[in-house]
This record gives structure tokens, sequence and C-alpha cells, in this order.
């Protein structure tokens, strides 16, 4: 028998948490125009996780969600306190799209594939081509 694990999210403020259960199964990072635009940056990595493992703890009142009428599957949710992006649940009503930089604890899957790549900013390079600091760089 498989041993479940919880993980805990929230937003920038913390008035608004949640907790997922293992098994996670889909990690990816999405370059499509729309997720970048809810998340301001090349990229969103988005958690597939499955609404039977997925809870709100608090602050589900302080939830926006914002729709694209003729998109397919795409919405997004954020903090009215805060504005930060937060876990929606697509149009099936059945998998919540996670965005991995709210979760508040390390998680044991990597993401596996990117997708959209054909929308992916000209500007977009990996971080592994990049300069790393252990910190921000002096004011």
């Amino acid at each position: 028998m498989a041993i479940e694990t919880t993980y805990n999210g929230s937003c920038l403020c913390g008035q608004v948490t949640y907790q997922i259960e293992t098994p996670l199964s889909i990690f990816q990072y999405c370059h499509c125009n729309r997720c970048r635009k809810v998340t301001g940056s090349g990229f969103a990595p988005n958690i597939f996780v499955p609404l039977s493992q997925f809870k709100w703890l608090t602050g589900e009142n302080l939830l926006k969600r914002y729709e694209i009428p003729d998109a397919k599957y795409f919405a997004s949710c954020f903090c009215g306190q805060c504005g930060s992006n937060l876990p929606w649940l697509t149009k099936t009503g059945q998998i919540y799209v996670l965005p991995a930089g709210t979760l508040d604890d390390e998680i044991e899957i990597k993401p596996s594939q990117n997708i959209f790549c054909d929308e992916r900013p000209n500007w977009h390079v990996g971080c592994n081509e990049l300069k790393m600091r252990p910190q921000g760089p002096n004011s």
C-alpha cells in the first residue's frame, strides 16, 4: 500500500491556503500566451492535481476567478487580497491547475515537459544559461 503524502500551499499574504495529496503525475512548463500573461513571466510551472486530491484550507471566500469565454480549458484564479495567482479548476471540473510557485513545501516530482513552445517569447533563455547568484545583486 502506497503512503500518501500531503503538501501545503498558499498565497503571498497567507490568507488563502490549500492542501494536495500524492501521487502527483503531470508537472509541465506552459509557454502559452495566456499562462505568460497570468503569471507575468516567461512560462507557468503547472502541476495538474485531480479534484479528489485537492482541498482549500482557508480563505476560499477571497478567491477571484477569471474565465476567457472562448477558452476550452483555461481560467485563472487569484487571491482578492494580495493578487497571487492560485490553483484553478479547469472547465471540466475534474482537474486543478496548480502554480508550482505557490507550494510552501518541496515536492518529489520535477517538470517532465515544456508545452506551447511555439508561443515562447524570443527573450526566453534557460536558467542554466544565465549567471547564478546565491542571493540578489548588491544594491
